[in-house]
Formats: C-alpha cells, sequence, structure tokens
C-alpha cells in the first residue's frame, strides 16, 4: 500500500483497533509427510540436508522449489542466491496453478517445496508445514550474524506481515454499537482457513457459510455483541 496506510493512520482518516488474531505467514513450506522422509524437518538446516529429496528431473541434484509468479517479486530467487542453497526457484504460473501441483503432490505423496501464505483454505484441506528459517531483522541485508550463515547476509527468513482491524474516521460517531463489535472481535487462521475452504474452494455463499458459523459458535460471537451493549 505505500505510503496511503501511515498517512491515512496519521491524518485520522482511518482508526486501527488492533489486530485481528490472525497470524499471517508467508515463507516456504512443504507436506507434512515429508518429515518421514527428512527427520530434521522444519529446521532450514534439515532441509538444505535433504534437498536432493525434492529434486526433479530439470533440477537435479538441486531441490525443485515453486515460488510466487515473476511478478510477485522475487523474495525466494533472493534468499537462494544470497545463502547458496542447493535450490532451484521455479515460478508458478498463478496461484490457482501453485495449489494445482499442491494437490496432485498430495494425492501421490511426492515431494513437493512451495512458497506459499496463511491464512488460505489449501491449510483446512492439505497438511502443510512451514520451515523454520532464521527470524527476519532489519539489518539482515548487511549484518551476517542473524541468517542461516555466519559469513553470509541477505539469507534470514521472510519478513512477516499483520492484520489489523481498521474503520473509517467517523465509525465510532455513526455506529457505536458496530465499533465496540469491531474492538471485541478476534478470529483465529484455522477458523479463517476453514471458512475461506467453504467459500472460495466450495463456492458455497458467503452468507449462508457465515450464517451456519454463527449458528454453531454462539460462545464466540456472542460476547462481542455484548461489548455493544
Amino acid at each position: 500500500m505505500g505510503e496511503i496506510y501511515p498517512k491515512s493512520v496519521e491524518n485520522g482518516d482511518i482508526v486501527v483497533l488492533g489486530l485481528t488474531g490472525l497470524k499471517p505467514i508467508e515463507s516456504w513450506m512443504y507436506p507434512s509427510y515429508m518429515t518421514e522422509q527428512c527427520p530434521g524437518l522444519p529446521d532450514v538446516n534439515a532441509l538444505i540436508e535433504c534437498s536432493q529429496l525434492f529434486a526433479a528431473a530439470d533440477t537435479f541434484p538441486k531441490g525443485r522449489l515453486i515460488t510466487y509468479p515473476a511478478d510477485w517479486g522475487t523474495r525466494s530467487k533472493d534468499l537462494v542466491n544470497n545463502a547458496g542453497l542447493p535450490f532451484e526457484p521455479i515460478a508458478g504460473g498463478s496461484e490457482g496453478a501453485m495449489i494445482a501441483e499442491m494437490q496432485s503432490a498430495y494425492k501421490t505423496k511426492a515431494p513437493m517445496l512451495v512458497m506459499f501464505w496463511e491464512p488460505h483454505w489449501v491449510h483446512s484441506e492439505m497438511d502443510f508445514e512451514w520451515v523454520q528459517f532464521p527470524g527476519y531483522t532489519a539489518d539482515c541485508d548487511t549484518n551476517p550474524e542473524p541468517g542461516i550463515y555466519p559469513d553470509k547476509t541477505g539469507d534470514c527468513g521472510f519478513k512477516q506481515a499483520n492484520i489489523s482491524k481498521i474503520v473509517s474516521r467517523d465509525f465510532e460517531t455513526n455506529w457505536p454499537g458496530a465499533f465496540k463489535i469491531m474492538e471485541a472481535l478476534s478470529i483465529d487462521n484455522a477458523t479463517q482457513n476453514a471458512l475461506l475452504l467453504e467459500i472460495d474452494y466450495n463456492k458455497r455463499e458467503l452468507e449462508e457459510v457465515i450464517a451456519e458459523w454463527m449458528a454453531n459458535n454462539e460462545n464466540t460471537w456472542k460476547p462481542w455483541v455484548a461489548a455493544a451493549n
């Protein structure tokens, strides 16, 4: 969003009510069944040792890494190059193409390594685990200490985002009850993934899915409404 968001917060056009409870993740992930073949996972050093398990005919001896489509940026490719990791980044054609590869690999329990994100409905349909990298630091590109290797820079894990609740400038004045509900509202990844599966993948109507969720989760949302009274 560039400068739009911070400027809107600073001048009061939008009001930030805190985090949603969701924990967004963007990183490399692999199907959970790969742990049997590489017991050291999810540690990135174990992944490096097991890289040939992920190799394909066109990448051997390097492991095959499906990355974001080319116009989404080069974060995975940059990490591979900076750290000299034994993987060959292959850009996915689209989100749909990446998911199709996941589903195909999952059905046959084939090796797979992919850059992806959560929340997303794939995590309700298939069991993936995240590679554990050294945490991102602001000086990772200049300081070799925090990354995978002590003599290289730019080899940290990926910088993570957050998902906040925001409302417009006059929201509290115009709709004080809804403002209180928004303040109280909280949702976790598992819930979001499951709802996305029904709406985005199973193509059910949003209103139907939410009504079903509300009928089954009164203990969750009733305190949100009570906060507005």
